[in-house]
């Protein structure tokens, strides 16, 4: 294991602290708002958790460790270009596949040092160029805040609630 420096562990607070918003504010969702499109898009609460948990999946496991897990079931998003982060599954199912994710990026990163270069930081087929464990986290970052901003939106379009999450 790593030692831990300053940075290490603001990165990963900064993490954790978006995760902890994008739960926040879709906590207390009903089944039809979970499920229901308030964007042009088309895209849903439910399938923009499930694309998150997949992001969590993508750069946790497969770009810093080099190895993945087996889906729990078919990932639309994987399946299909058109998937538009929608889902079919279950809520509960969701929440907690994007958790398990989440759990797994974090066991990863404590075995890291910001600066580490992990296995699969050279893959070309990469949506964002990354060389290091701080680019890999900052992504995570970047991506978790821009979706719990697209949640915000939702949320408030949904039911009128605002201001959701701890800040």
């Amino acid at each position: 294991m790593t030692s831990r420096s300053a940075e290490h562990d603001g990165l990963l607070a900064c993490l954790s602290a978006q995760r902890a918003c994008v739960l926040a504010i879709v906590s207390d969702l009903d089944e039809t708002s979970w499920r229901r499109s308030v964007v042009p898009t088309g895209w849903t609460p439910l399938g923009l958790l499930e694309h998150l948990g997949e992001a969590e999946r993508l750069w946790g496991q497969i770009v810093l460790a080099g190895r993945v897990t087996p889906r729990q079931w078919p990932s639309a998003e994987a399946d299909r270009a058109d998937a538009g982060f929608v889902s079919d599954q279950g809520v509960v199912d969701v929440i907690a596949f994007y958790q398990d994710q989440c759990r797994q990026t974090d066991r990863v990163l404590a075995g890291l040092a910001p600066d580490d270069r992990p296995p699969g930081v050279r893959r070309p087929d990469l949506p964002t160029p990354v060389d290091n464990v701080r680019d890999v986290v900052l992504h995570l970052v970047e991506e978790t805040a821009r979706h719990a901003g697209h949640l915000d939106i939702a949320r408030e379009l949904l039911d009128g609630r605002t201001g959701l999450g701890p800040r």
